[in-house]
Parts: structure tokens; sequence; C-alpha cells
């Protein structure tokens, strides 16, 4: 039987401009369809090469999703925002805003169509570029899928029947059955692998990705610079630009690659899923550490980037950033977004032609320390409850807006009490603070957003970022080894959290004592890690998937406070939470189990 798979135009390729028939031929002769079958292909890698571009479009961490809102960390206050509705109690396998299936799974599909294309494109007349081209181009793909893979484990792997399962690994191109005697579901009901296989799978893909490409693509000015495996074929600076140069940079990479095997690996060792992973401590933070190290060095904790925990505010330093470039902080990120004021229209106050969509929760202000290091419950903090943001970790004020902060390109004082009169204050109209507080984090304050006047400011997303890696090396690291145990590196849990609280201005005038009284002591220096992951990575979509790896209580009611005057009252339940044990793993799609019954669902969904 024939089986062919039949490809759309991509968005990332122009479409042919439409003919007008001029004979009675082209009449009642249809046109060719503006679809490819495979064995077109090779005459075509512009086509070939989009269905790897298709690939890039599907990252599924290149918006602002904001998962915060189905956290203690913050609500929205719009009522139709998805991750409310997961939070209180609507979440289900036929509604879940969250689910990558079917948008992975597809990108999967197009990734390999590619791998099984790709060796007969002629993607370059002279042979070494072309050779160039297409181990490279092969490396991308399945860099894309290891990291696709992880973000499926991510929303879908769960316990079906006491076994953790992933996903289907699929190798090879699904295809069609053009014989309609036969039902073409079952050309498609295949089972999932076990969690393992999946992280298998990982390993495997990500080892091609990390072998095969650079870890900064770039223009080389010298031929002596071009790597051994490449100079020793006689291949110079001119050939090697052209497959790994200035153009090529933010694309998969042996370092992005480098950081999708650590996240995978720390997601296994967690223990959600440590149980059925064969993944331990130890080797997560060994993943974790070939990040920093290949990215950094030998002493990674020295080269800390200082602007690291602001490294979205300025406007100036994004714009100067050069085609795909990257500050010292970012390991991958989007493109830039120049003039932009979406995001601060989006989240601004009221009183700044703000929707105020995203409201930090008491829950999470309350997590900031005091400048001093001591959590606000410690009796040596000096925290006062009749004036609670004096005296602060500084990171409370460049993430959240609280009550007398500032925002906005004129510095406004903002007020979130009850007596405020610009509908900032607490509840006072649909777009104002539920909690007490407004989102920071991610605004470049320069904006106005005014609709009349506006005016925006250069912004992107950071994809991977330096801190996400320190941190999950001193969490895995304290758990194998202790805080101060290194392993067969050269740094420590206790020396990555020094690093990132003297950074945020934390624990300086002090020697941060705190962190010294309990450097010997592995459960609460785990507690910390898990605080300082917290605010460093807060609204940056970690702390949905944190609780459930770390299998953390889900259901702690989001909290805020009400300012009348000089009182402060917090708020015990602004809005509660409505979760369920089996909910630490997402579902599979309700109506992919009904219509493939291989397919197990998740227990409990």
């Amino acid at each position: 039987m024939k089986k062919i798979i039949r490809m759309a135009i991509l968005a990332a390729l122009a479409v042919p401009a439409l003919t007008v028939p001029t004979s009675c031929e082209d009449l009642f002769e249809p046109a060719i369809e503006n679809n490819k079958d495979i064995p077109d292909l090779p005459d075509m890698p512009l086509w070939a090469g989009g269905l790897l571009e298709h690939a890039y479009l599907s990252n599924p961490v290149g918006s602002w999703p904001f998962s915060e809102a189905a956290t203690d960390d913050a609500v929205s206050n719009d009522p139709n925002n998805g991750y409310r509705q997961i939070a209180t109690g609507a979440w289900s396998a036929n509604n879940n805003p969250l689910s990558q299936w079917q948008y992975l799974r597809a990108s999967w599909q197009y990734l390999n169509v590619f791998l099984q294309v790709s060796s007969d494109i002629p993607w370059a007349e002279d042979q070494q570029v072309d050779a160039m081209f297409r181990e490279r181009m092969d490396a991308e793909a399945k860099g894309l899928r290891a990291f696709y893979m992880y973000h499926l484990l991510l929303n879908h792997a769960g316990y079906a029947g006491g076994e953790l399962l992933g996903i289907p690994v699929l190798t090879e191109a699904e295809t069609v059955n053009t014989d309609l005697s036969t039902d073409i579901r079952e050309d498609y009901n295949h089972p999932r692998n076990t969690f393992q296989e999946c992280l298998a799978q990982i390993e495997s893909d990500a080892a091609v990705a990390i072998a095969s490409l650079p870890n900064m693509y770039g223009d080389l000015a010298n031929d002596a610079d071009v790597p051994e495996k490449y100079r020793s074929q006689g291949i110079v600076a001119g050939q090697y630009n052209r497959v790994f140069g200035t153009p090529t940079r933010n694309r998969m990479s042996a370092q992005i690659a480098r950081g999708v095997r650590a996240q995978a690996a720390l997601l296994a060792a967690s223990p959600a899923y440590s149980g059925a992973s064969g993944v331990t401590w130890e080797q997560a933070a060994d993943r974790m550490a070939e990040v920093l190290e290949a990215g950094l060095g030998s002493n990674p904790t020295g080269s800390l980037d200082p602007k690291g925990i602001t490294w979205y505010a300025s406007s100036a330093d994004n714009d100067a950033l050069a085609q795909g470039e990257n500050p010292l902080e970012i390991i991958w990120r989007a493109n830039k977004e120049t003039n932009s004021s979406t995001l601060e229209a989006t989240h601004f106050p009221p009183s700044l032609y703000g929707s105020g969509r995203i409201n930090p929760t008491q829950n999470l202000v309350d997590a900031f320390p005091m400048a001093n290091g001591y959590p606000i419950t410690d009796a040596a903090s000096g925290f006062d409850a009749s004036n609670p943001y004096a005296g602060r970790d500084p990171r409370l004020d460049l993430y959240i807006l609280r009550n007398g902060g500032t925002a906005g390109p004129q510095n406004t004082v903002i007020n979130t009490s009850v007596d405020d009169t610009e509908k900032n204050g607490i509840g006072q109209i649909e777009t104002s603070t539920r909690t007490g507080y407004y989102l920071k984090k991610h605004l470049i304050q320069g904006v106005n957003a005014n609709p009349s006047s506006t005016s925006g400011a250069t912004h992107y997303k950071a994809f991977m970022r330096y801190t996400e890696f320190f941190l999950g090396y001193a969490e895995a690291a304290n758990e194998a080894w202790g805080p101060t145990g290194t392993g067969s590196h050269s740094f420590s849990a206790y020396d990555v959290v020094k690093a990132i609280r003297q950074r945020a201005k934390v624990g300086v005038d002090n020697g941060d004592a705190y962190l010294e009284s309990i450097k010997n002591d592995k459960d609460r220096m785990r507690e910390l890690i898990r605080n300082e992951r917290r605010l460093e990575l807060c609204f940056e979509g970690i702390r949905f998937w944190d609780l459930r790896r770390w299998k953390a209580p889900l259901n702690e009611s989001a909290r805020g406070m009400r300012i009348s005057g000089t009182t402060y009252t917090v708020l015990p339940t602004v809005e509660a939470r409505s979760y369920q044990d089996y909910m630490y793993y997402g579902p599979i799609p309700y109506t992919e189990t009904v219509k493939f019954s291989n397919l197990l669902q998740n227990d409990g969904w």
C-alpha cells in the first residue's frame, strides 16, 4: 500500500502567487495542490528547511504564560484567565489550558519528517558546506525533539495503573494510509512509553546536538579559529560562517541542549518522579554543573552576571544587543520586540493605563526576607508588621509593585490602599488589584501605556537563563552531597546561594548570618534554596511545575493585604485553591484517549 505524507505550506515560507487560467485546458485540469509529498522535497531545500523552521515556531516557552496565577504566588483579575480557572476547580482532561499534547506532538511529526528527508537535500553546492549544513540541521532537529519531549513530560507524564508513563516515543514520521478500507485510527494507536524510555530519548537526542553543534554561534574572523574537527578537513572561516555564523544565533545549540538535558534530569530526580525514573540527585547535579561549567568556566559562581537579577529592565541595554547576541545571564532568548508596550498595558495599574492583570500574593511577599537575610518569621529579622515593607530584601521592590512603590515613566507613587482615588486600590474596579499588589517584573518602567500618547520599549523573553541552572544545581547538590559538598565540582549549594544572595544585596551587612547559621543543615538549606528559587524565578512560569515535582502542598489559599490609612490587614483568602492529589501530574487530552484505546489516561483524570 502506498503511504504518503501531505504537508501544508508553512507560515515561515512565502506563498506562491496565484495564477489565472489562460486556456480551456487550464479550466478543466486542476492546478497542482500547494502541498508537497516527501519525494518532492529533495529538489526544494527551502520547503524542507521550512519543516525545521515550523518546529521552532512551536516553542512552548515562547509566550508569557504567567502560570503563577495557578499557584500561591499570584491571582489574576481576569475571570476568564485559564490559570485562574485551573486553580479554582475547573481543571479537567477536557479543559486543560496547559495542554501541549497536540501542538508539540505535531511539531515532533514535522521534525521526524525533516530527519527522514534531510540527508537527501542539497543544502549547498560546496560539498564541505553542504555536509556541515546537514550535520547542523539534523542536530538542531534532534535537539528540538529533546526540548519538546521534556515539555511533553512536564505537562503530561504521570502514573497510569501504577506505572510512570510519558508519551509515545516515535522516531519515524507517522503516515496516512491511502487504503480507505483500513481504519486509519489504528495507524496512530500508539501506547505511551515509560517515563524512563522517554528520558532515554531525551538523552540520545541531546547527545547528538551537544556533539554536533557549537556552544554559541557567531562569525569567526580567522581560519585559525575554526574548530579543529572542521579545520582538519581544510574548512576555512568563510565556509564555517555560512553554516554557524551570526545569522544562526539563538537556534538550538550545544549549550541549549545541555540545558534541556539538565532540566529533564532535575525533573526526574524530584520526589514526584524519582521513584520510577532511575535518576539520582547526583546525576541531576552533574547535569546542571555541565551547563554552568560549559558556559561560565570551572568556577561559575565567580561569573554570575551582576545584571542577571534584572536582565529585562533596560530598554537601552536590550536595544543595544546585536543580532542574536545574549548578555551573560541569558542562554537562549526570543527575538527582540522593539517599541512594544503590550506587557505594560496588560500589567501596569489602572492609573498608568494598565489592566493590572497579574496580582502577586501576600504569600509571595512574605517569602522575601529582610535585607539582613533573615526570614520575616525569624525573631532576629527585625520585621515590623505595622511597617511591613521597611528593610526588606531589595528584590521585593524590583519584582512587585506594593503600596508606596513607584512605577511608570514618571516614577509615580502608587497607592493600593482602599483610600486611593485613582482606582489602584484593592478591588476598586475590574482592573484593580485583588491582592494589594501589582506585577513589576518584566515591565520596563519607561514605557508610557497611555493609548493617546503611547511610547514603547525594547523587550525580549528569556527562554533559558543561568540563574535557573545555578539554583537547579544548588537543589540537586544539597540533596546529593549536603550544603557544602561539591561532588566532582569546585562549588557547592552553599556557594551558589551565597553568590545569588550577595548579588541581590541580601545579608551583605552582616556576612549573611542566616545563611551561615544553616550551612550545615541539609533540611533548612533545602527550604532556603526552594525559597530563593521562588524569588529569583518568580513570574517566569516555573513555580507551577516546581510545586508539582516537589509534591509540595497545592492548596494554600492566595492571600492579600488590605491597607486603610496606616492599618495593614492580611486578607487570609483572596482566592481559595481547589486541587486534588492526582493533579501533581497533568492529564492526557480526553479526546485523544477516546480516539486511541492504547493511550492510557493518568490516574485520577
